[in-house]
């Protein structure tokens, strides 16, 4: 068993989205996202299924040119090589399940642009 905490030990990045791997488990990567208000992930993809929960705090999310008005408590899903992008309306933790073929690295990338 492993365990870990969406809530301990939240420090924001104010420059940009901090990431971090919460759990690497024998089927996914589970990653925190902290973003402060008005930080942005630019458009990007990934090569894997992904799902998203928006445990604190609004994010628009941008889907093929649409955008989705994300608030506590909602979860999605995305298909892989979907382009999308993230706004923070207010300071928010994300959660995101990668697949185990992905990498946070590719995440943290996505990040710092």
């Amino acid at each position: 068993m492993k365990t870990s905490s969406l809530i301990q030990n939240i420090e924001y990045n104010a420059e940009k989205p901090k990431v971090e791997l919460l759990l690497d488990t024998e089927f996914t990567k589970e990653i925190r996202i902290l973003l402060k208000a008005g930080q942005v992930m630019k458009e990007h993809q990934t090569p894997y299924p992904i799902v998203v929960e928006l445990f604190e705090g609004k994010v628009d999310f941008g889907v093929e040119d649409e955008i989705h008005h994300l608030t506590k408590g909602d979860i999605l899903t995305l298909s892989g090589k979907v382009p999308h992008d993230l706004k923070a309306l207010e300071d928010s933790i994300v959660r995101l399940t990668l697949s185990k073929g992905d990498k946070i690295e590719r995440v943290k990338e996505v990040s710092e642009k």
